[in-house]
């Protein structure tokens, strides 16, 4: 009996043993995935690739510099998009402006939604389309979502509302899209994972 409960202990340390191996091994090559990525200047998967790394064995030497890579590819993005998207956009609806209701709505408006994008706030605005005057309507600071260090999220922001919106730009710059990925409530961050509220923009200027 004594003998079968060794074995039985061993098979298990064999197992366990095996498991870490795989685990490193599969680590080693989603982190040196992310640094031929990141050798290329193709920060979105570099990122990518060091938050899945950061994540496998987390207090392991390969993970603890993934996070820190993750860390440093959020400050570089957050700063590249930012001067992509400074400027002012018009909301044309929570649809593609070119599909035929979201064309069909927008044009019965009768005042029109701007949101303006500086360095560390967005501006909202509202303008009559007959008497062309605009209203500052409310002012929100520029506050990134960050409530996971080694998540891939690097234009999750945050309003005073407590919804997280997340901002993908197209090709050209021309045209946005921001998702509520979650909301910020008692309970603590509640993620949305269906029926996502989404607005779309296109840049005016």
């Amino acid at each position: 009996m004594k003998n079968y409960l060794i074995l039985i202990i061993l098979l298990f340390s064999v197992k366990s043993i095996a498991q870490n191996a795989s685990k490193e091994t599969f680590q080693k090559n989603k982190y040196e995935l992310a640094v031929s990525y990141l050798k290329k200047s193709d920060y979105v998967k570099a990122l990518d690739l060091f938050s899945i790394a950061s994540k496998i064995k987390p207090e392991s030497q390969i993970g603890q510099e993934s996070l820190r890579e993750v860390d440093t590819l959020k400050e570089i993005l957050r700063k590249d998009i930012l001067e992509k998207i400074n400027g002012t956009w018009l909301i044309t609806g929570n649809k593609p402006i070119w599909t035929v209701t979201a064309k069909e709505d927008f044009k019965k408006q009768k005042v029109d939604k701007l949101v303006e994008v500086a360095q560390d706030k967005i501006l909202f605005y509202e303008r009559d389309r007959k008497s062309k005057v605009k209203t500052l309507i409310k002012t929100e600071d520029i506050l990134y979502f960050n409530d996971d260090r080694s998540d891939s999220l690097y234009l999750a922001i945050i309003l005073s509302d407590g919804r997280i919106w997340d901002c993908l730009l197209n090709e050209d710059s021309k045209v946005m899209r921001a998702i509520n990925i979650a909301k910020y409530e008692k309970k603590g961050v509640q993620k949305i994972t269906e029926s996502n509220s989404e607005v779309y923009f296109i840049r005016t200027m």
